[in-house]
């Protein structure tokens, strides 16, 4: 980065007050320090989207504070994080060169192109949801490629949807910092600095045990009350970030009850959710009284 700042010519002399470097036949108010920035390297850097989004695209209010939201901001590429059938998460490291300290990596969830994925919902999750275009609706309908396309944008905005709907009722999800197209940034979840694992990849022992089972119990309480189902929760879209879980992978949400199928997603959660508790030594994590306790929220 180079500060470029004006030299006054050797004959101009400077104004009682004026800021230094300004000529004194120059207005000081129309005077100001800017600042160049290096060009990005294309390979692995963009400028910031961060002001190229509408607003509407952007994390709810109030924000965190390591959000950056600085025009001058670089995002970096940094890797690969996960694979998906239809998604991929990569990390991405957003800051200003002139603030580096006030960075932040993110995680990047990119659905993929109509040439490289291969969407595995079932219509089953969609029904009862409407869409703005019939156009639409009937190219997804038709599998064609712009309904492909347009199938790809759907499910980035249904997470994205959630993610804003879950972190404002105040449910366990990454900050979604914005959305662009297919792409949404998000908070990355981490454990001393490295991506937070699995629920799956995890040995809790007894009292961790049943505080995870306690928080997904009041997660889920809150979704129904909320009138909506995870639709595909278990121990592989929850990560366990220290003494915390974090629910993850939230394209599908089922509507509890415009989906006819709500009750039936609501029943599959919450028998993944127990069979991995129980497989783990909490004998008290029965599907059939979870499901009783959540419909007594519902309704």
């Amino acid at each position: 980065m180079t500060s470029q700042d004006f030299t006054p010519d050797s004959s101009h002399h400077l104004a009682p007050g004026t800021p230094a470097g300004i000529p004194d036949d120059v207005d000081p108010a129309f005077a100001f320090d800017w600042t160049t920035y290096d060009d990005v390297d294309d390979s692995h850097q963009r400028w910031s989207t961060w002001l190229s989004v509408e607003p509407l695209s952007r994390g709810p209010e109030p924000r965190p504070d390591w959000v950056v939201t600085s025009q001058g901001a670089i995002d970096t590429e940094l890797g690969i994080l996960k694979t998906g059938k239809e998604a991929d998460v990569f990390l991405l490291e957003r800051a200003d060169p002139l603030d580096p300290e006030g960075g932040v990596v993110m995680a990047a969830k990119r659905y993929r192109t109509p040439d490289h994925r291969s969407f595995h919902r079932s219509a089953s999750y969609t029904e009862g949801r409407s869409m703005k275009r019939s156009r639409d609706e009937r190219a997804i309908k038709r599998k064609s490629t712009f309904g492909r396309q347009v199938a790809a944008g759907e499910w980035a905005v249904s997470e994205w949807d959630a993610l804003k709907r879950f972190w404002s009722l105040g449910l366990p999800v990454p900050y979604p910092v914005q959305i662009d197209g297919t792409e949404i940034l998000m908070e990355w979840i981490t454990v001393d600095g490295d991506s937070a694992p699995r629920l799956a990849q995890t040995r809790p022992d007894a009292d961790l045990l049943a505080s995870y089972f306690d928080q997904l119990r009041d997660a889920l309480a809150t979704m129904v009350q909320a009138g909506v189902v995870h639709g595909d929760l278990s121990a592989y879209n929850i990560l366990a970030a220290g003494e915390r879980l974090v629910i993850i992978d939230l394209p599908q949400i089922v509507d509890l009850v415009g989906n006819l199928n709500g009750m039936d997603f609501l029943m599959r959660d919450c028998a993944n959710i127990c069979a991995w508790f129980r497989g783990k030594g909490l004998p008290t994590a029965d599907e059939h009284e979870l499901f009783g306790e959540l419909m007594a929220h519902a309704f």
